[in-house]
């Protein structure tokens, strides 16, 4: 495998990119453009008189108090808005593991968005959807009834998972890119990286399960905007953007989407080694 990308200098980066590359500063500055994406086409739609249908990540979450901040301020309607959560981890028998529990993305949703914004301008519960175990097509039939996804948001894994779409070496990347909502075994780097970031490496007490909204739901998104900022996206975002496309790196994927970006801060875009 060529990774000559890794050499790439942080002056270099999104030259010839196959992903577009937005790079800004700190990880304030990531997070207030996603934020500003989200925020702007709500009111875009709203002012056309059409819904809003947004695939949203636990990770990266910063841009959500900003986010909420502006909607509280601006008096933002969120009436006619459908959020559709990527994923939430699992308990062994297939269930989902406790709102309760720091790692619920369930619970971080309502403590951290939903409860924050003003009562008057929230969606109903029924437009807060997450991809359900017990029915994994239910994804594929709002994002049909709705007509679409207008932006799917996100991050980038280790091994270069969108959502819990994690890699399968044995699909063609036609095959990975036709991938549904679905249950699934989180991979060994995957829960490494989080346990690292969630529980300062208590690894043996991380789900070993979730379920995903698709690879397929998420290239289906008329725009995808992903965020980068940590250490280790210094090597994730130049395989993304320049890597060969495969289910090897499923962020490589995005490479064929028609209105992608990754947006990286100064961090994420110093050269790896």
């Amino acid at each position: 495998m060529d990774t000559s990308y890794y050499q790439i200098s942080a002056e270099q980066l999104g030259e010839n990119a196959k992903i577009p590359l937005l790079k800004l500063g700190d990880s304030g500055e990531v997070f207030y453009e996603i934020a500003l994406e989200m925020v702007e086409a709500i009111k875009a739609n709203n002012a056309a008189g059409k819904h809003t249908v947004f695939i949203c990540p636990v990770g990266p979450v910063g841009q959500y108090p900003i986010f909420v901040r502006i909607v509280n301020r601006d008096k933002i309607s969120l009436k006619n808005c459908w959020f559709i959560n990527m994923d939430e981890y699992l308990n062994d028998d297939e269930t989902y593991i406790d709102e309760a529990s720091p790692l619920s993305f369930h619970g971080f949703m309502n403590r951290n968005v939903y409860t924050k914004i003003d009562a008057d301008l929230l969606m109903p519960p029924e437009q807060r959807i997450f991809p359900d175990p017990k029915d994994p097509e239910n994804i594929q039939r709002v994002i049909e009834k709705l007509g679409g996804v207008d932006i799917a948001f996100g991050g980038i894994g280790i091994n270069g998972h969108l959502a819990f779409n994690e890699p399968q070496d044995e699909l063609t990347a036609e095959q990975f890119s036709k991938l549904h909502t679905r249950v699934l075994n989180i991979s060994r780097e995957t829960l490494t990286a989080n346990s690292i970031g969630d529980l300062n490496g208590a690894i043996d007490a991380m789900p070993k399960k979730c379920v995903t909204i698709g690879i397929s739901e998420i290239l289906g998104a008329k725009k995808i905007r992903l965020g980068v900022f940590r250490d280790w996206h210094r090597a994730v975002v130049r395989q993304a953007a320049y890597g060969e496309v495969s289910a090897h790196f499923p962020a490589t994927l995005v490479q064929n989407h028609n209105d992608a970006m990754i947006i990286v801060n100064a961090n994420a875009a110093k050269q790896p080694f």
